[in-house]
């Protein structure tokens, strides 16, 4: 709904400037909402908008001229100039008819139906992200990418693009080989049917250390993996049966995420056609062989081989970028996509400037439409017992101490599932804690802070969501569409109203950065005025007519905060 009110504002500047309105709307701002006095709704910098538009440089005179061509009318109650900036106040019933109405008639999709975000391209988007390692415990590593994956995937199917998720399994490599060729020493079956993972962790942690010190350990970790290489049978058969293992223990967690996935790909699945990739480098004579017989990409592209990409080991084998050139090429032809975006940890830049690079040189237009995400990562994350290494710790870490954080409060509600909900509320306060600050930053974990009930996190988010939901069932007129404008003009109405305004431009920020923390920001925003909201308008013992206004406008501001945490990948819950 404030497309409704920057096109009433961009038009009547248009009139004065006599520019197209669609080149002024995008320079027509929301205003931050002020919960201590009364402000303005929207404003637009001069300068910005008007220098380049029209054949005049901006001043503080001519400024002036154009602010006087500017008139109050039915949709727009002040005008006001300050240092080049113009300000715009909203008739105060227009703008809470009109917001309500919208986010009521929006209901999730309220923000995205803006025309602020029809710039931004719709088709197919593939994000890749996740991506552990098989035959190992889920490591608490791949929490980050996990989450940031499924956010943006999130975002991308919230603005109208269809997403394919796909989790690109590191199940290939030397690591099967020692697993392989140390399970008929090391392994028990009971044992991996009790507990595949950490039975299979087990295992490798002692045929890693027995690697180090028996050579002949060693040489038969290189033997399976030739095994496996050239389809021995029963080595892809053992291979076959972790793989399977370890893609249902990582469903159990991802289920706890509430993440899914189209699309399980993996390494292996591009062994066979990496070899196609080194033939395709040759063919175009960008595959150059060192002295030692390895398979080099020249980046410079200037035979100095001063910056180059190692694709082939000296044995004719291929690594690691080699397997995700195949699995980019074959993406390009297999689903044609829009957009491919890489969810990966910052050390791994390289790898995919490296990658693009060569893609590049193959040819592959597409590669334009392909972007690495990165993040930091995270420092200090430790249980009760001590360091973590495994992310299903973590969890269980979280829902422990809500489950007491909840057992201790007085004002917990009789919850049918109390360890469902903490699970909830847990996870929330993990991804919280994640996406405060810029992805790429390193952070420090603490779990007091995470888990506070008050404060900018994910507790503040659910116990916001669960109070509005509480209060949402005195709602016995909620049929009723239309409500009484005039039970909704106190400040903390207006002002939480004036939040509602923002939201179309802080999405088109996020997925403009694909950084979470500009939503966070906003949501903490909008429960801090539910808040203030809650304690200065009175529903129980109000008259039955401001009860439903203000009930229907309570219940805007649980749609907007249950569709931004979903977008986080939260689930609301309704007690807590």
């Amino acid at each position: 709904m404030a497309c409704y009110f920057r096109r009433a504002i961009a038009e009547q500047v248009s009139r004065a400037v006599g520019v197209p309105s669609e080149k002024i709307i995008h320079h027509v701002h929301a205003i931050p909402a002020n919960r201590k006095r009364a402000s303005a709704d929207f404003q637009l910098h001069l300068r910005s908008a008007v220098d380049g538009l029209v054949d005049v440089t901006y001043c503080e005179e001519k400024a002036e001229a154009l602010a006087c061509k500017l008139a109050s009318d039915s949709v727009i109650n002040e005008i006001s100039l300050a240092r080049g900036v113009l300000t715009f106040k909203i008739n105060r019933s227009l703008l809470v008819k009109k917001v309500l109405h919208q986010i009521k008639q929006d209901g999730s999709s309220y923000g995205f139906t803006s025309e602020l975000l029809s710039g931004f391209p719709k088709g197919l988007t593939l994000v890749e992200y996740s991506s552990p390692n098989i035959a190992k415990k889920f490591h608490v590593g791949h929490l980050r990418s996990t989450i940031i994956g499924n956010f943006i995937a999130n975002l991308k199917e919230a603005a109208g693009n269809k997403v394919l998720r796909v989790n690109y399994l590191g199940d290939w490599g030397l690591q099967f080989g020692l697993l392989g060729a140390g399970f008929s020493k090391f392994g028990c079956e009971e044992k991996l049917n009790a507990n595949a993972l950490q039975h299979l962790f087990d295992v490798y942690v002692k045929v890693n250390a027995a690697a180090e010190k028996d050579e002949e350990m060693k040489q038969s970790a290189h033997e399976f993996m030739k095994k496996l290489e050239t389809g021995h049978q029963q080595a892809l058969s053992l291979w076959t049966h972790f793989r399977g293992l370890s893609i249902a223990e990582y469903a159990k967690v991802y289920k706890r995420l509430g993440v899914q996935f189209d699309e399980y790909s993996g390494e292996s699945f591009y062994r066979e056609r990496s070899q196609d990739v080194l033939n395709l480098l040759r063919s175009k004579n960008i595959l150059k062989i060192t002295k030692e017989g390895t398979g080099v990409v020249d980046l410079t592209e200037k035979d100095d081989l001063s910056a180059y990409s190692t694709v082939m080991r000296s044995d004719g084998t291929t690594l690691y970028i080699t397997r995700d050139i195949a699995a980019a090429i074959d993406r390009m032809e297999k689903y044609n996509f829009d957009e491919m975006v890489y969810v990966t940890d910052k050390s791994q830049r390289i790898h995919f400037q490296n990658l693009f690079k060569i893609l590049k040189m193959l040819g592959k237009d597409k590669v334009d439409c392909c972007k690495h995400v990165t993040f930091g990562r995270v420092q200090g994350m430790q249980t009760r017992r001590g360091d973590v290494v495994f992310l299903e710790d973590v969890l269980d870490e979280a829902r422990a101490r809500m489950l007491q954080n909840m057992a201790n409060a007085a004002t917990s509600k009789a919850i049918e599932d109390p360890a469902d909900t903490a699970e909830k509320i847990g996870v929330a306060a993990l991804i919280i804690q994640d996406f405060k600050g810029p992805l790429q930053s390193d952070y420090h974990f603490n779990w007091d802070e995470a888990l506070q009930s008050v404060g900018d996190t994910g507790v503040f988010l659910q116990y916001t969501h669960a109070r509005l939901q509480s209060l949402l069932t005195l709602w016995s007129t909620r049929e009723e569409e239309d409500f009484n404008v005039s039970c909704l003009q106190e400040p903390s109405a207006i002002a939480t109203l004036q939040h509602f305004l923002r939201y179309d431009e802080v999405i088109y920020k996020t997925l403009k950065e694909l950084q979470p923390r500009y939503l966070v920001a906003y949501l903490m925003g909008l429960g801090h005025l539910a808040n203030v909201s809650h304690h200065s308008l009175e529903v129980k013992g109000s008259p039955p007519e401001v009860a439903h206004a203000r009930l229907y406008f309570f219940n805007a501001i649980r749609v907007v905060l249950a569709s931004g945490m979903k977008l986080l990948g939260i689930k609301p819950v309704d007690k807590m």
